[in-house]
């Protein structure tokens, strides 16, 4: 029996967390979040300051300059994966690309590192 690939795996995970992040997106909830609350119950949620990020084209779970709710939010949750991806996978590659400099000890004269990299 063989078994799956883990380029097949990857792709398929990337493929299932995009629809997702396109489909589900949509249903985000629009109550305040539990730091929004708590200044709304508390009384001082009226002394917030805008973010410095606010006119970016991703801000507050929408896409400007796409038009209709629903694709907005799909879009953003797109892209949004998309970075998170891109950075997770970059990070996976340094690390690992690092941990294969490392020997054991008794090849290379007993050093743990390489040294003919």
């Amino acid at each position: 029996m063989r078994g799956v690939s883990t380029r097949a795996l990857v792709v398929v995970g990337v493929l299932v967390a995009l629809l997702l992040a396109g489909g589900v997106s949509f249903y985000a909830s629009s109550a305040p979040d539990g730091l929004n609350r708590v200044a709304q119950d508390q009384g001082f949620s009226g002394t917030g300051r805008s973010h410095a990020s606010e006119k970016s084209p991703l801000a507050g779970y929408r896409t400007k300059g796409v038009h209709g709710k629903r694709l907005s939010r799909g879009v953003a949750g797109v892209a949004g994966s998309l970075v998170v991806l891109v950075l997770a996978g970059g990070l996976a590659l340094v690390v690992r690309r690092g941990s294969g400099r490392r020997t054991t000890s008794g090849e290379h004269g007993g050093s743990s590192l390489r040294t003919d990299v």
